[in-house]
């Protein structure tokens, strides 16, 4: 999911959106102590954005019991503005 507020960057571009994310390696003690790879930030556009993966049970109604197990999980991507969070 893109919120509005990025779909309307002036030159938002899906596709590089999509290879930054894929390219990310901004990981690190500071903002991933748990080694779980669920949220970063990146500047795109001039703008600093934020991402997060949620975990969802399969209705996409409540968070997963098992995020580990794909069966039992949905996996929601969202990207923000910084400034949304």
């Amino acid at each position: 999911m893109v919120t509005a507020n990025v779909q309307h960057i002036t030159g938002f571009d899906p596709n590089v959106l999509a290879s930054a994310l894929a390219d990310y390696d901004g990981f690190n003690a500071d903002n991933d102590p748990y080694l779980e790879r669920d949220f970063g930030s990146l500047t795109l556009w001039g703008w600093d954005l934020l991402w997060k993966i949620d975990y969802y049970d399969l209705a996409l109604k409540f968070g997963s019991d098992d995020p580990a197990d794909p069966d039992k999980t949905r996996r929601v991507l969202t990207v923000m503005l910084a400034s949304d969070w």
